[in-house]
């Protein structure tokens, strides 16, 4: 009898011992399954040389001053540990070269880092997403306008940036707000993915709303002399220009338009633009140029001001429009941190899709595929300085048009 009621003592206590486990966890604060880390970890992959470097220099800073901002704060909460932790953001240089691309990505992940961040290019990002894909990590990504690769099915892929089809929209919004507006359309397009997506984009959209497109070239990025497609818009009296050059080609094909007096009245060039170093390598020649950089420092939402301000005095310079978009994707990033029920990729992933989120470059939802629900903005470049002309609510001025030809300048 008394081994008997000694085993059945055993046996009650085993089962309130069992049974308090998930008392005692569902009682007071989240207990984790382990120490939490000092850090989170953030890979960034970013062209900081090379054909890109402008523009990857706005993005890196963008993602910086937004890491900064939120571990100023003690970093985000993380509900699996019930404390906050600080970002960690490790920056690599691809050197603009998408082989590049994916051997920094592979490296961050062995460092395992929970999250990837992009660089600008959408041909850099094309590389990139396949390995974020095969991963398993998310991948956040700005500076880049390609849609065709968000239609692949990839599920790591975010992007809150506009995209080709919404730019081709808005580049013809534009053009049909002027009086009197241009009619005949020259496109410089170069022979990549993104140049034959949006190339193609910009036609449909002429021939819909009754533009004339005179002339459709194509050139190879890198090349040195553009003048038989500049010739060919010329003497077709092309009054738009529409282009994507990456920054030294955008240069080297306005210099070279000067050089062979061709004037139009309204110039749409993406990317090559977007940078200060457009400004001080053409001075006033590279006036009257509009841009769709997915972010001004004139837009009208919560947090821009404080961005400008805070920009200025950490480089000491005015905040470029690829800052904006760069901070935003840190916000999203913070937030769907903070929404995650545990500190892993999937997790993650699942919080980033679900993210409905007020930023700086106004509120963002994500797509089935990965694209953004964003403003398409327009700036451009007057006196010297960029300013958001369109649309008409978001507009700081109206746009300068039509621009004068080279000699009047």
């Amino acid at each position: 009898m008394a081994k008997a009621r000694r085993l059945r003592l055993v046996c009650l206590s085993l089962f309130m011992a069992l049974v308090a486990v998930p008392l005692l966890s569902c009682g007071g604060a989240r207990t984790a399954a382990g120490p939490a880390p000092e850090s989170i970890k953030v890979g960034a992959v970013i062209p900081l040389t090379g054909r890109y470097a402008s523009l990857g220099e706005q993005v890196k800073n963008g993602y910086e001053l937004g890491v900064e901002t939120i571990n100023k704060a003690g970093g985000v909460n993380v509900k699996e540990f019930g404390k906050k932790i600080p970002l960690e953001l490790k920056v690599l240089d691809d050197e603009s070269d998408p082989t590049k691309t994916v051997q920094r990505l592979e490296a961050h992940y062995s460092d395992g880092v929970v999250a990837y961040l992009g660089g600008a290019g959408s041909d850099l990002h094309a590389a990139a997403a396949a390995i974020a894909e095969k991963n398993k990590v998310p991948y956040l990504g700005v500076a880049f306008a390609l849609y065709d690769i968000h239609q692949k099915g990839f599920k790591y892929l975010f992007s809150p940036f506009p995209k080709s089809p919404a730019i081709a929209k808005m580049s013809f919004d534009l053009m049909d707000s002027l009086s009197p507006k241009p009619t005949k359309v020259a496109i410089f397009a170069e022979k990549t993915d993104w140049g034959a997506e949006l190339g193609g984009l910009w036609k449909k959209e002429a021939a819909a709303r009754g533009y004339q497109v005179v002339t459709d070239e194509e050139y190879s990025p890198g090349s040195a002399d553009f003048s038989p497609m500049i010739l060919n818009a010329k003497n077709a009296s092309a009054d738009a220009v529409l282009a994507l050059p990456g920054p030294p080609d955008g240069m080297a094909i306005f210099k070279q338009m000067k050089e062979l007096d061709f004037n139009a009245k309204f110039y749409f060039f993406i990317r090559s633009a977007d940078g200060q170093v457009w400004s001080q390598n053409l001075g006033k020649d590279g006036d009257y140029v509009v841009i769709a950089p997915g972010w001004s420092p004139q837009m009208k939402f919560a947090g821009v001001d404080q961005v400008v301000k805070d920009y200025q005095a950490k480089y000491n310079k005015p905040a470029d429009a690829l800052v904006g978009a760069a901070y935003s994707e840190i916000q999203i990033l913070a937030d769907a941190l903070g929404r995650s029920d545990k500190l892993d990729r999937d997790a993650l992933r699942t919080a980033i899709a679900a993210t409905n989120l007020d930023t700086v470059e106004g509120n963002v939802k994500f797509n089935a595929d990965g694209t953004g629900q964003v403003v398409t903005i327009a700036n451009q470049w007057q006196d010297g300085k960029q300013v958001l002309v369109f649309p008409k609510d978001q507009a700081a001025v109206p746009p300068a048009y039509p621009a004068p030809a080279w000699r009047d300048r």
